[in-house]
């Protein structure tokens, strides 16, 4: 393993950026040369790759988003993009990949793989999701949580002062896990997610009882892939029903959860797992996803961790009820 290439693929999520510093660094550190990999599957195709050394990594820890920059690609999808890329892999030496990046990108490195088997390869968990198994966090899911909290509770300072009910759409197309923890950390009267059925009439039901008991507003966080629809379309719902104990308003954080510096802990994650991935190339490991357990670094392969989904804790359901 002499020559390593590194990119991001699909959504960018805060510690993407260190995870590529912590490439490039162990990778010269252990006396490979590492190559940055720009706009994902796409770059690879049309041979956007350049050698990288330790500066070109400096001073970006603490930037949001990715340097390497990330794209969809279709082509990719096809046996001519995928052959075209390993040319490209091939013309520049590179006998080893990690990629950046969640199921899609996993999918895709899954493919290439089988046709390819000489090009090793190793994924990284980036999303902010935190949907993959093989790890108990994703790089950026706890910037991600973090940022919606910050926002949800400047939206309350108003939601208090006008009497008013919010619902507050967060992402989380298939998965609650975002939802679920800024619910609980906010105060929420009820979160709304994919994983459980919605049922409209009780959300009103539950709302109208905390108005009895003198509250002077009301939060319900909705994640975007929800049954009911979103914030908008569920807020309507409410209000047909007749609910005018408060004041009804709607907040779409959308993709400000993306950006944005990341914390501590995934600064920390993302460097000790993009350590760890240049690692397994070197001895020989490949077809994995590189992730975090218990503290332990542990390898799932790709065909898993693409079929399988991590799964919500039903104690966290509890909390919400309980605690509201």
């Amino acid at each position: 393993m002499k020559k390593i290439g590194v990119f991001t693929s699909g959504g960018d999520s805060p510690g993407m950026n260190a995870a590529i510093r912590a490439v490039v660094r162990t990778a010269i550190y252990l006396g490979m040369t590492p190559y940055g990999i720009y706009r994902g599957y796409q770059g690879m195709i049309e041979g956007d790759i350049e050698e990288m050394n330790a500066h070109s990594v400096s001073n970006i820890l603490q930037i949001g988003g990715t340097i390497l920059r990330s794209a969809r690609s279709e082509a990719f999808r096809t046996p001519e993009g995928r052959k075209k890329a390993y040319e490209m892999l091939k013309k520049h030496g590179i006998d080893g990949l990690v990629g950046i990046g969640g199921d899609g990108t996993f999918t895709g490195a899954r493919v290439f793989m089988k046709e390819y088997p000489d090009i090793r390869f190793v994924g990284l968990p980036g999303t902010i999701d935190n949907d993959l198994v093989g790890t108990d966090y994703t790089i950026g899911y706890d910037t991600a949580i973090n940022t919606a909290m910050e926002a949800i509770d400047k939206i309350k300072d108003t939601a208090n002062s006008f009497d008013r009910l919010f619902f507050v759409e967060v992402m989380g197309r298939d998965a609650g896990f975002i939802a679920l923890r800024v619910g609980i950390a906010t105060g929420a009267e009820a979160v709304l997610i994919p994983e459980s059925k919605t049922d409209i009439d009780e959300l009103v039901h539950r709302l109208r009882q905390n108005s009895l008991r003198r509250k002077n507003s009301a939060l319900v966080i909705v994640a975007e892939g929800d049954d009911a629809g979103g914030a908008f379309e569920i807020a309507q719902q409410v209000k047909e029903r007749g609910f005018e104990q408060y004041e009804i308003r709607v907040s779409v954080l959308g993709h400000i959860q993306r950006g944005g510096s990341p914390t501590c802990m995934d600064r920390m994650l993302a460097s000790r797992l993009g350590m760890e991935a240049v690692k397994a190339l070197r001895d020989g490991v490949s077809g994995v996803l590189v992730g975090k357990k218990c503290k332990d670094i542990v390898y799932t392969p790709f065909e898993k961790a693409i079929k399988d989904k991590q799964k919500l804790n039903p104690l966290l359901l509890d909390i919400v009820d309980i605690l509201s």
